[in-house]
């Protein structure tokens, strides 16, 4: 994976935060991306956005939570540029609340996406992972080792979705497929509904993890930091 150029990769929920970053970082170095969303027209804005449209970036529309839509999505890809090296399975979203106030719907939707849909998108893409000995990566979060109050769902979600990334890391390396999860802390995005701004100049970018991103994808094969933590350097203080 240390020769980028041409390679190609899918980035789930790539129309902002994590996903976008992760995107314009790859682009940058030579990559064929295609991102996906729920909503076919807001993808389709954003690829523009990226670069050349159907040469250097692809639009898909495609909810994690639906298998079949995770199949399609892979498939264009394959019919598109004949291969798939590199899946970020990034799609998630939060839910926050006391374990008395959580709706069902809430918990439902938050487990069905941040560890239902990563499966999805793995079991979707892993036979065309192996065929290019490629690389995955999911986006976990430090909320997969700390928990905390409000965040059953969200907590549960990610201490599988750290867990479901371990385990098949080692189901695949022996097929030369390399399997990361990247922890990340405070992230300034769009994520539990904040609009970033200047007040989030000292949290983690999302280039940051994008940047991230590409040093794993350029490390000597013979090594994999299969899970990396992530943090702001420098918080305010409490």
């Amino acid at each position: 994976m240390t020769k980028l150029k041409n390679k190609v990769a899918y980035i789930t929920g790539g129309t902002k935060g994590i996903g976008l970053g992760i995107a314009k970082e790859l682009i940058k170095l030579g990559m064929r991306v295609a991102i996906s969303g729920r909503n076919y027209a807001d993808v389709n804005v954003v690829a523009k956005q990226l670069g050349e449209v159907d040469d250097r970036v692809l639009p898909l529309e495609s909810d994690v939570r639906n298998i079949e839509d995770e199949k399609k999505a892979v498939q264009t890809i394959i019919d598109k540029w004949g291969r798939l090296d590199v899946l970020i399975a990034n799609a998630g979203l939060g839910k926050f609340a006391p374990i008395s106030e959580m709706s069902i719907e809430d918990w439902n939707s938050t487990i069905d996406t941040n560890l239902t849909g990563v499966f999805h998108s793995v079991k979707a893409s892993v036979e065309d992972i192996k065929k290019s000995k490629g690389y995955i990566i999911t986006i976990a979060s430090l909320a997969g080792t700390n928990f905390f109050a409000r965040g059953a769902a969200y907590n549960a979600s990610k201490f599988g979705l750290v867990g479901f990334s371990q385990a098949i890391m080692l189901d695949l390396r022996q097929d030369d497929v390399k399997v990361s999860t990247i922890m990340p802390g405070s992230v300034a995005t769009h994520f539990n509904n904040n609009e970033p701004g200047e007040k989030d100049a000292w949290k983690i970018q999302p280039e940051d993890v994008g940047q991230l991103v590409a040093d794993l994808l350029k490390m000597h094969p013979r090594t994999l930091p299969s899970k990396v933590e992530v943090r702001p350097s420098k918080p305010p203080k409490n």
